[in-house]
């Protein structure tokens, strides 16, 4: 089978079944190019039961699998029995990825994240992959928008209502202003941006012609932008992301107001609204205060040579 037939296969498989955006082949052509992605499948008499994609990278005639820009994991699709046991969903599985797994190009370092729905990655550590867990926080039910509300810190609550008195928050379409403020927040830590505004661009009107974003701006009467948030959205859930706040006017709780609009506007469009974690403290410090549930996720690595070599090719 070829990779454009099994592709194809894939595209079909995305329309008829949930798969989350961030494992969509619009999205992953955006994000990696649609010559740096796969997808191997597992397929049995009745239809293909499961489903992985992965990215890579080019460096000459090396290639390597890594995450693309501004996607937190890629999501393994398994076409459950109904009503099947959990000791039966672990076999089922593990003979899915042992029939997956083997499908790969050979690669002399690979390194995806994956999402929360993979809970076990036994199959990977028997076959020598390494793991490393990260932590998304996620608010799993925007139904009752009132309890949601009361599980945020008090502070949270506190800044929200100073923000209120002083702030509209405004639906946006300028992607470069976006973009600008965006990035004072990696200006402010001495990080290079790790996109570019073409890059950005160019995956704002995918998501636009998908009626998949919200941007959303907090501006004061002076018509000062003192902050921004990226909503995107797919059925099951929503995602925080990017974000970014003008550090002169940091004092002012645009960040928690615009937080709390796009988790009511979430709730009209979606069913979870997931902030996608941070392993640095005072981000996973804030973020964790919008009462949100930490959700552990897998990091899984494999290398064929010293990390010293292969680093040199990140």
């Amino acid at each position: 089978m070829t990779a454009n037939t099994t592709k194809e296969k894939y595209n079909q498989l995305c329309e008829n079944e949930y798969i989350p955006v961030f494992s969509q082949p619009w999205w992953l052509d955006i994000v990696a190019g649609p010559e740096n992605w796969g997808v191997v499948l597992g397929e049995h008499r009745e239809g293909i039961t499961s489903a992985m994609p992965f990215t890579m990278k080019k460096i000459g005639a090396i290639k390597i699998f890594k995450m693309p820009k501004l996607t937190p994991w890629i999501h393994i699709w398994f076409k459950y029995a109904p009503d099947m046991k959990y000791n039966s969903r672990l076999a089922f599985e593990k003979e899915e990825l042992d029939a997956l797994l083997p499908q790969l190009p050979s690669s002399i370092r690979f390194y995806q994240k994956y999402s929360y729905g993979l809970t076990n990655w036994l199959p990977f550590y028997w076959r020598g992959f390494r793991q490393t867990t990260r932590y998304s926080y996620i608010i799993d039910d925007l139904r009752d928008l009132d309890a949601v509300y009361a599980a945020f810190k008090k502070n949270n609550r506190y800044e929200i209502r100073k923000a209120q008195k002083i702030l509209s928050i405004i639906d946006a379409e300028d992607i470069d202003s976006f973009y600008r403020i965006n990035g004072l927040a990696f200006k402010r830590q001495n990080i290079k941006m790790p996109y570019s505004l073409q890059f950005l661009q160019n995956l704002d009107a995918a998501c636009k012609a998908r009626q998949c974003r919200k941007i959303f701006f907090a501006v004061d009467a002076d018509e000062r932008v003192h902050a921004v948030l990226y909503l995107l959205w797919d059925e099951r859930s929503a995602y925080y992301l990017m974000g970014g706040a003008d550090p002169d006017l940091r004092s002012s709780g645009a960040t928690s107001l615009l937080i709390w609009h796009a988790i009511r506007f979430a709730a009209t469009v979606s069913q979870k609204f997931d902030f996608e974690g941070s392993m640095m403290a005072p981000i996973e410090k804030f973020f964790r205060s919008f009462g949100a549930r930490q959700t552990p996720y897998f990091a899984i690595s494999k290398n064929k040579f010293p990390m010293n070599f292969v680093e040199l090719l990140r």
